[in-house]
């Protein structure tokens, strides 16, 4: 088993900046296999950014040069720094842990960006 609790979450207004926070226990060894999706109102749940085999990232190409993913391995805890926030990025964002199926995923936080 393996349990995610994300945080950080929150309203800010436009061209701002928010870090959320995935803290991962249980059945886990490497945060490697951990990605940051969001999903808006009446939209489907999209890949936001992930790290790759070999220890790279991948992000969707709306969050390129904003977002940056990041994480502490001796911590279990995967990060995801927005900067550059845009109303478009308002969401719920899931943590996620892809080295099995189905995934595990934490709760979700709440970003909201005002205009």
């Amino acid at each position: 088993q393996v349990q995610l609790m994300e945080s950080g979450g929150g309203l800010v207004q436009a061209g701002g900046s928010l870090r959320l926070s995935c803290a991962a226990s249980g059945d886990i060894f490497s945060i490697n296999a951990m990605a940051w999706y969001r999903q808006a109102p009446g939209k489907q749940r999209e890949l936001v950014a992930a790290f790759t085999s070999g220890g790279s990232t991948n992000y969707a190409d709306s969050v390129k040069g904003r977002f940056t993913i990041s994480g502490d391995n001796a911590k279990k805890t995967v990060y995801l720094q927005m900067n550059s926030l845009k109303p478009e990025d308002t969401a719920v964002y899931y943590c996620a842990e892809k080295s099995r199926w189905p995934y595990y995923w934490g709760q979700g936080t709440q970003v909201t960006i005002s205009s």
